[in-house]
């Protein structure tokens, strides 16, 4: 038997995700979205298992039950995407906008690794489940990563390995400032503030003298930072030879003093 189609519905926004949708489908038939996808008899209890994937029978039953169009329902997930784009793009929400999620949206391109302010309101947008530390972030430390963001996306969405390859040696760097144990993607996708911003910031920052930049950050790291240091420079030994030249001739100039972070 077919489920009954919903006593109320509502139209998917533009950019908006169908996890996001359903739960706005739920909120106004006043149940949540378990309750929502049992009653349409979608064998899973979690909307967002169907951002990246949702097979034609499962798109027919949700717009039965919204009385809209399959094709709108297919058009709320991810497109298919280049293996760049694919590998900068969360699997599950680590960001939103303040505003627009008071809103009750979800949207597709906060998902995206690049992604800093939300398209719709222009609010900057924020991890989701980070705890904020009181800090005051700098608005220099903010602009840096918000042209570190677009360079970020430049380089996904031209599929350019050489200008993605830049950008992960520069996250790797900032990584060590901050003590985040992962992998470079990861860190673009973190619940901690800090944590991204630097890595955006460091992708701006190593467009000038990278190999300073790099010199900088590996003269004071620890041995987890420096072994991912080796890994992504592991088949490149005169940059490695570079780095370490600037780095020591660096040390022997500032003596006893701490380094300072130019980022």
């Amino acid at each position: 038997m077919t489920p009954r189609p919903l006593p109320k519905t509502v139209a998917p926004l533009p950019d908006e995700l169908l996890s996001g949708w359903l739960s706005r489908l739920a909120a106004a038939n006043y149940c949540d979205d378990a309750e929502l996808l049992a009653h349409i008899e979608i064998d899973t209890t979690h909307g967002a298992s169907l951002d990246f994937n949702v097979d034609a029978a499962a798109a027919e039953k949700i717009s039965d039950a919204a009385r809209t169009n399959p094709d709108i329902v297919r058009s709320l997930t991810f497109p298919t995407m280049t293996p760049a784009e694919a590998l900068l793009t969360a699997r599950v929400p680590f960001q939103s906008c303040p505003e627009c999620s008071r809103r009750g949206l979800l949207l597709r391109h906060w998902r995206r690794a690049w992604a800093f302010d939300c398209q719709v309101c222009g609010t900057r947008l924020v991890q989701t489940l980070g705890k904020p530390r009181g800090e005051q972030i700098s608005e220099k430390l903010i602009n840096r990563a918000r042209r570190g963001a677009g360079m970020l996306e430049c380089a996904a969405q031209l599929s350019s390995p050489k200008q993605l390859r830049r950008a992960m040696r520069a996250v790797t760097f900032a990584m060590s400032l901050v003590t985040f144990r992962g992998e470079p993607l990861f860190a673009l996708q973190s619940h901690r503030q800090e944590v991204r911003l630097f890595c955006l910031a460091a992708i701006a920052a190593a467009r000038s003298r990278p190999l300073v930049k790099a010199a900088i950050v590996s003269s004071d790291i620890d041995d987890y930072a420096r072994v991912a240091l080796l890994r992504t420079f592991e088949k490149e030994q005169r940059l490695l030879a570079a780095v370490d030249h600037i780095a020591q001739r660096r040390a022997r100039s500032i003596g006893p003093m701490a380094v300072e972070s130019h980022y």
